[in-house]
Parts: C-alpha cells; sequence; structure tokens
C-alpha cells in the first residue's frame, strides 16, 4: 500500500497506514529481540556449565531478570487487542463533592497522568481546563495522543479515592476525597456509525478560560455541546478557532455516544446471562492511602503497593497490567 503512487493523495489516511506498520514492526521487532535474549541466556548457562565463576553468574542473574520484565512488557502489550485500543485516548477528570479538598486531588490526579503520558513517549493536548476556586481543577479534558494510549488507559475508568490529612484543613484532620476519571477512544467519522440529529444537540460558545495568550480569551473560540436525549455534555476550547474546536467536540461527543451503547450492550447481556455486572462511571476501582499509612489499592484486582510516591509520579503499570489480564 505504501509503495502505491497514490498513497499520499490522501495525507491523513497514509497517516494512519504508516502508523499501523509501524506498530506491527515494533511488535515483529520486539518478539525477535526476546529471542535473542533468551538464546544469549542459553549460551551463557551452557558457559556456566562448564566453568562457573561468580562474575557470570551474576551476568546471568541479571539477563534473566531483564528477559523476565521484558517478556511481561511485551505480554501486556499483546493483550491490547480490542476494536480502539491502539486508538488515542480522551481522558476526563470530574472531582466530587469537598470542594478545594477534592479540586485538589484532581489536580494531583492530572500530574499523575501527565507523567504516565511523558514515561510512555506519548503527547497530551488539553482539551478543556476550568481551574478550581482556591487550588486545583473543577474539570480537565485531554487528549493523549500515542499509540495504544487508549488501551493502556481503558483501565483507569472509574472513581479514585483519596485519604489523606488535608493541608488545606488547620486542624490537620484526615479527609477523604473522590475524582471520578472517565476515558473513551478518539474515534475517526469512519469508525463508528453513530447519527447525530441537529435538533438533538444544543452549542454554546463562550470565551475560553485558563492559559493561552490575549487572544484565547478576547474571543469565543470555546464550543460547549450538550446532547439533550442523553444529557452528555463535552466542551473543547483547545483550538483557537471555533470551527476546529466544535469539530474536536463532536468527535468527543460520538465517542461518548458509541461508548454507552457498548455499556447499554453489555448490561443486556449480563441481564440475559443472570449476572451480576456492574458498568458504569459510578464505581470505585482503586484507593490512594496516604495517611495513616502508605499504600495504593486497586479494588478490582486486589493489586497493591506501598510506594505511593511512584504512583503519582505516573507509575501506575503495576494496575494497567493487572487490570488488563483480570480482562482475559
Amino acid at each position: 500500500m505504501m509503495a502505491d503512487p497514490d498513497f499520499w493523495n490522501d495525507g491523513e489516511k497514509a497517516q494512519e497506514i504508516i502508523n499501523k506498520n509501524n506498530a506491527l514492526k515494533e511488535i515483529v521487532n520486539g518478539f525477535h529481540a526476546l529471542e535473542e535474549k533468551y538464546e544469549n541466556i542459553d549460551v551463557l548457562i551452557e558457559m556456566l556449565k562448564e566453568e562457573s565463576d561468580k562474575e557470570s553468574e551474576e551476568e546471568l542473574i541479571a539477563q534473566v531478570n531483564q528477559l523476565s520484565d521484558d517478556t511481561n512488557a511485551f505480554e501486556l502489550k499483546m493483550l491490547l487487542d480490542g476494536e480502539f485500543d491502539a486508538n488515542n485516548a480522551i481522558l476526563e477528570l470530574h472531582p466530587g463533592a469537598g470542594g478545594t479538598e477534592s479540586q485538589d486531588w484532581g489536580e494531583m490526579l492530572l500530574r499523575m497522568y501527565q507523567r504516565f503520558a511523558d514515561k510512555r513517549g506519548f503527547k497530551v493536548e488539553t482539551l478543556d481546563y476550568l481551574p478550581g476556586d482556591e487550588a486545583g481543577i473543577k474539570s480537565v479534558t485531554l487528549l493523549i495522543k500515542g499509540h495504544n494510549a487508549y488501551g493502556y488507559l481503558k483501565a483507569e475508568k472509574g472513581v479514585h479515592r483519596l485519604v489523606r490529612i488535608s493541608p488545606f484543613d488547620s486542624s490537620g484532620r484526615r479527609h477523604t476525597s473522590f475524582v471520578s476519571c472517565e476515558v473513551t477512544p478518539e474515534l475517526n467519522n469512519d469508525n463508528i456509525a453513530i447519527e447525530i440529529n441537529s435538533e438533538d444537540i444544543k452549542i454554546d460558545t463562550y470565551r475560553a478560560s485558563g492559559a493561552g495568550g490575549q487572544h484565547i480569551n478576547t474571543t469565543d473560540s470555546a464550543v460547549r455541546i450538550t446532547h439533550t436525549p442523553t444529557g452528555i455534555v463535552v466542551t473543547c476550547q483547545n483550538e483557537r478557532s471555533q470551527i476546529k474546536n466544535r469539530e474536536q467536540a463532536m468527535k468527543m461527543l460520538k465517542a461518548k455516544l458509541y461508548q454507552r451503547k457498548i455499556e447499554e450492550q453489555e448490561a443486556e447481556l449480563a441481564q440475559i446471562r443472570g449476572e451480576q455486572k456492574e458498568i458504569g462511571w459510578g464505581s470505585q476501582i482503586r484507593s490512594y492511602v496516604f495517611h495513616p499509612y502508605s499504600m495504593v489499592k486497586d479494588h478490582r484486582t486486589n493489586a497493591e503497593t506501598g510506594n505511593t510516591g511512584a504512583v503519582m509520579d505516573g507509575d501506575i503499570d503495576l494496575f494497567i497490567d493487572a487490570y488488563l489480564k483480570s480482562q482475559l
């Protein structure tokens, strides 16, 4: 396909094919790299059988540990075979009741996901940002671009609970805060068959808030779209152009409507099977405890760690890995 003389006539489609090709190459090359490491270990074992020394034994242990880590990472990548796993991800954070305390927790999670994206080599765009009154955020919407971004981050959908001594409480009391995380794949118009009637949506424009320079705060470039039948609301203020913000907001709305459709189908199948299957945005998935002890625990998989600092710095692979394996 890439050798076709007309390949670049459609630049967007051409880039999609190139990205898919690169992703397949990464899988094949990754597998061959694992094979090569395994063969090197096999040779080293045979050498140690003939003549053993401490330095070679330590090297063998190091190589085996590295192969184990690399194999686990490769296995995790292979689990991302869902229909939209390879797509970019739209991630939203919405603090619950609790004012400044919950809004600050929202900003902490925002940083955690930004750090996670940086470590993965993903690009992050802020589509919508509403700052808190005193600190933190009231809401934020990120577009996280990269191969398998949605596949990884779909594990984060749900409510995240924080327990800590509040820095905003002069009495030093312990507080519990909640933030809802919503994750949907970014979909191209030809990805899904979702029809949106013009009479079913209400479009509002307003002045963008937050950083962005003089222009972004003096023109009605931000767009809010409300889908009346479902009550779904999407906003975008990332672009200076109102037209581009509207296009992005419509893509977000289609993605949310598609996600809703899938969840309704899953709920219907679960009811037919007689299953007690919880589906929706409201389920608490993970607790982050900073006091009286340090622990982050995922309630779906029981994966946990006492290294809260690393988790808040974006090291959430443990939880994503456990979640994806639990879905097999």
